[in-house]
């Protein structure tokens, strides 16, 4: 009997071994490159992470891996590509994108909140050859700016500094001859921004302020504090 099931664990064996993402990273330097991560990221600690390696990049702030999934980063918002057209350095984050991560290990770690009303993972990512958050990069280097939606707040402030860093010193998007574009949403000027942004289907920037009609249905793509702010992004205020 022993012996006629030793071909089935056999393969029972490999097809779970094959539902894995794949990585030429030797277990211990992964482990030893997540500690590291841990130890100038402590706030990450006790929250939920995995590696994977990068298939294809979507646009500057969005990529696929190997294993079929969308990862969305978090806290950040590169300039948009849309049918081809790119919006101001839109094209330039994506090309960076491209060239850092297409092939390469990746550590992705979850906030509070761990998908997207698209499906999309939001993630914390990390290069296995870089001690430097990724979205913090992108930040510093002014292909992104910040754009907090609650409950994925952990480095809302931080991300805001860095922005402000890269703003004045013209980096980036923030040194181009046109201005970004409205949907690059700023980040919010409190910790409990209120006023719901949403992009419908037809590419509307609408928001909505509480005790309005669909306050309570909308899914929030940005969080503003007060209308002025929302307005200054791109968004009109909604029907009521």
């Amino acid at each position: 009997m022993g012996i006629r099931l030793l071909p089935l664990l056999l393969f029972l064996a490999v097809i779970t071994g094959c539902s894995t993402t794949t990585s030429a990273i030797p277990a211990a330097e992964s482990d030893a490159k997540v500690q590291s991560i841990l130890s100038d990221y402590p706030q990450l600690r006790n929250l939920p992470w995995s590696s994977a390696v990068v298939k294809r990049v979507v646009d500057g702030d969005t990529f696929e891996t190997d294993a079929g999934e969308k990862v969305r980063l978090i806290g950040v918002n590169t300039p948009e590509i849309t049918n081809g057209k790119s919006e101001a350095y839109g094209q330039e984050a994506k090309n960076i994108a491209q060239s850092k991560l297409v092939g390469q290990t990746v550590y992705i770690f979850q906030d509070a909140g761990p998908k997207d009303k698209y499906g999309r993972l939001l993630r914390y990512v990390f290069l296995h050859s870089e001690a430097v958050m990724f979205n913090e990069w992108l930040l510093a280097e002014g292909y992104a700016n910040t754009m907090t939606i609650p409950p994925n707040v952990l480095y809302a402030d931080s991300f805001a500094a860095i922005e402000r860093k890269a703003r004045s010193q013209n980096k980036g998007l923030w040194g181009a001859a046109d201005e970004p574009s409205p949907t690059s949403t700023p980040a919010a000027a409190c910790k409990s921004p209120k006023i719901k942004g949403n992009i419908n289907a037809k590419g509307d920037h609408i928001y909505h302020i509480p005790g309005g009609k669909s306050y309570d249905q909308t899914k929030a793509e940005a969080m503003f504090c007060t209308e002025k702010e929302a307005e200054a992004a791109g968004f009109r205020k909604a029907a009521q």
